[in-house]
């Protein structure tokens, strides 16, 4: 592990309340600075704080990841991006989870209310309350302390591009750490609403949950399918990872979904029937960090910016 993804995991693996971000941006400034980089912030939607390297303009493409970290839950976000019926499915059974929650809270506080007479009306309000907060736990709740996958892992990837590219080829890319991905996508949103211009033509590679599994997805928007084989190119299979470089029955909800020429990039691992599928991540248990997955990433993307 190197020196840099060692200090972010002691020490700005959590990036949730606006202090914690406040660190974790001055540290990307300094480290930013110190590879001759030049560094701004620039704020969007819902005070959202995007950290910029480089010159976007200028730039024949862009690597990005969010910097925000979630709220800890008691159960995965489950995705499977090629399978979305059952993601939805996933998703349906976690609204009906949090139903069912309602319900027996409403029941419950019914009943008690019946034995110590107290107000329907108060005993509604009481169900929604408390119902209301735990609809609010999922994006305001606590940090999560363990988010090695989502997204330290995309995190430490652009610094490890960072770090790697030859001098001479820095004035080709341009990095942004996205901020508020969790809450909704906002700060790529605000991002893409400012540089709508810049962006139009020119690729976007977004590096979201890279280090746990040895299937590399790149979920590719149809208006990108022409960067393809640059892509397999760039990132070729081994015998550790084999890549899934997809234009059509592909799903992944990230940043990348707000531009024209957005790539997704995400690690997963494969069922024995063949099914690619993400879990771990918005719980305690997402603590793998695989280094290999980040060196491949880093090489690789070292490669197509001396490709294009």
């Amino acid at each position: 592990m190197t020196e840099t993804a060692k200090e972010i995991f002691e020490k700005y693996q959590v990036r949730k309340t606006k202090k914690q971000k406040s660190k974790f941006i001055e540290f990307a400034k300094i480290k930013a600075e110190e590879l001759s980089y030049e560094v701004k912030v620039e704020k969007g939607y819902l005070g959202a704080r995007n950290i910029v390297v480089g010159d976007v303009e200028s730039a024949k493409v862009v690597y990005t990841a969010h910097y925000d970290t979630c709220a800890v839950l008691p159960f995965p976000n489950f995705i499977t991006p090629r399978n979305f019926g059952i993601y939805l499915l996933y998703q349906l059974l976690l609204t009906l989870g949090f139903c069912a929650v309602a319900f027996g809270i409403g029941f419950g506080l019914g009943f008690l209310g019946g034995l110590i007479d107290i107000p329907g009306k108060v005993t509604f309000w009481i169900a929604y309350v408390i119902n209301f907060i735990l609809i609010c736990s999922v994006f305001a709740g606590p940090a999560n302390k363990n988010t090695a996958n989502d997204n330290t892992s995309g995190v430490i990837t652009l610094f490890s591009i960072m770090e790697k590219l030859p001098e001479e080829q820095r004035n080709k890319v341009a990095f942004v750490f996205f901020d508020l991905e969790e809450a909704g996508l906002f700060g790529s949103i605000g991002f893409a609403s400012k540089h709508n211009r810049e962006m139009k033509n020119k690729p976007l590679i977004n590096f979201d949950c890279v280090s746990d599994g040895d299937n590399i997805l790149f979920a590719i928007r149809r208006d990108a399918a022409k960067l393809s084989t640059k892509l397999t190119d760039a990132f070729p299979e081994s015998e550790r990872f084999k890549v899934h470089a997809l234009t059509k029955g592909v799903f992944y909800p990230s940043d990348q979904a707000n531009f024209p020429l957005g790539i997704g990039v995400a690690a997963l691992k494969s069922t024995r029937g063949g099914t690619l599928y993400m879990n771990r991540i918005h719980t305690v248990r997402d603590t793998v960090f695989e280094e290999e997955n980040i060196e491949f990433l880093t090489d690789g993307a070292v490669r197509l910016t001396e490709i294009l």
